[in-house]
């Protein structure tokens, strides 16, 4: 089974109980069935993102960061850069932008899915887009850690 595969199956079983989150899966669902390079950054009109709700050990916190460009506090996560498991795209942001190594999934079910706009980047000559976002739940080992270049703090 493909990693396309695999993550269109994960959405297709994911249920969730919040409705203003049902039409992003199916747009999701949508996107990647019709988009070949869904997961390139290139495909300037949209791309698949992983992004990782990062808890500490005991699920009492979690970590978020403010992202410098957006001027926003998200959740860890970025673009997939033509990688097709979404997971690993979440597992590789989680741990690049908090620093904290060994990581895991407290499931590898989809956590949250939304679907949202970039606005337009003159400097990286970056049209407006959307992000396609799946999101999971991971939990750190511990509650060291750093602040990205990505993040203001």
């Amino acid at each position: 089974m493909t990693d396309k595969t695999l993550i269109l199956t994960a959405l297709k079983k994911y249920n969730t109980t919040f409705k203003n989150e049902i039409p992003f899966i199916q747009e999701t669902i949508n996107f990647i069935e019709n988009t070949p390079n869904c997961f390139d950054r290139s495909h300037l009109e949209g791309h698949i993102t992983g992004s990782a709700w990062l808890l500490n050990s005991d699920g009492t916190k979690v970590l978020l960061t403010h992202h410098k460009k957006l001027n926003r506090w998200l959740q860890l996560g970025g673009h997939s850069d033509g990688e097709s498991n979404t997971w690993n795209v979440a597992l590789k942001e989680a741990t690049e932008e908090s620093g904290i190594q060994n990581i895991q999934f407290i499931s590898s079910d989809i956590f949250d899915v939304d679907v949202h706009t970039i606005p337009e980047n003159t400097k990286k000559n970056e049209p407006q887009h959307k992000h396609y976002d799946i999101r999971f739940l991971l939990k750190a080992p511990t509650e060291t850690f750093v602040i990205s270049h990505e993040s203001n703090y």
